[in-house]
């Protein structure tokens, strides 16, 4: 029998890979990728099409969404900002939040739904081991399922599902080796695109996660702290 479709929301980062690596037990995966400015752009993408290709997904579809950066607010898509070291204690909201970007990111996964006919959306948002960005919580994300399904044809029946959502990272990095995701290809990184910089809030919470669940990361990094 053939799978149904699921869209999978794909940054090319760790999370979303281990994410497709779930969806892809049960569903035939059509995955989505957002440019929307930010640095790493290139990077980023270079990253989906390679998970993309292990998979062998047919269905991939990337989205300019460029007025995220023209609006700005973030240092992702606004070089005069600066992205801070990482503070893996510290609770305030980073400069890298994008405002609003799963929401963004959501309704573009929603409108290839509709016309897939595909009944689950996959997102790799992550609430308890994060940067604390407020479109990452469950609530968020039930919030925005109602407002899909209230805003589609009365046949789209859509479930958005977040499997990382309550996991650390050491837990996704467990997972991801268990289902032999390619973590290999993905790249996390905040500011570089050829080396990992090692030091801002996405590269430590990757490394952390990789140095509590005992693996070695394989992508390079220009140094390696201990986040332990």
């Amino acid at each position: 029998m053939n799978k149904k479709y699921a869209v999978v929301a794909a940054s090319g980062g760790m999370d979303s890979c281990v994410t497709a690596a779930i969806a892809a037990k049960d569903f035939e995966l059509a995955m989505l990728h957002i440019n929307y400015g930010q640095r790493t752009e290139k990077r980023e993408l270079k990253a989906f099409n390679d998970i993309c290709d292990f998979f062998g997904v047919q269905k991939r579809l990337a989205v300019d969404l460029t007025h995220i950066a023209k609006i700005g607010g973030s240092s992702l898509v606004d070089n005069s900002l600066t992205i801070r070291e990482a503070n893996l204690e510290s609770k305030e909201i980073p400069s890298t939040y994008v405002p609003f970007r799963n929401a963004n990111i959501l309704s573009v996964c929603v409108s290839w739904a509709e016309v897939l006919g595909a009944e689950r959306i996959f997102i790799g948002a992550v609430y308890e081991d994060s940067s604390g960005y407020p479109d990452c919580s469950p609530s968020f994300f039930e919030a925005f399922e109602r407002a899909a399904n209230l805003g589609t044809k009365p046949e789209t029946k859509i479930k958005i599902e977040t499997p990382l959502i309550r996991m650390t990272k050491a837990e996704i990095v467990k997972t991801g080796i268990e289902l032999k995701a390619p973590l290999h290809l993905t790249w996390s990184c905040y500011r570089n695109e050829e080396v990992a910089c090692g030091t801002c809030d996405s590269c430590a919470l990757r490394l952390r996660g990789f140095q509590q669940a005992g693996y070695e990361d394989p992508i390079p990094y220009k140094i390696k702290p201990k986040y332990l």
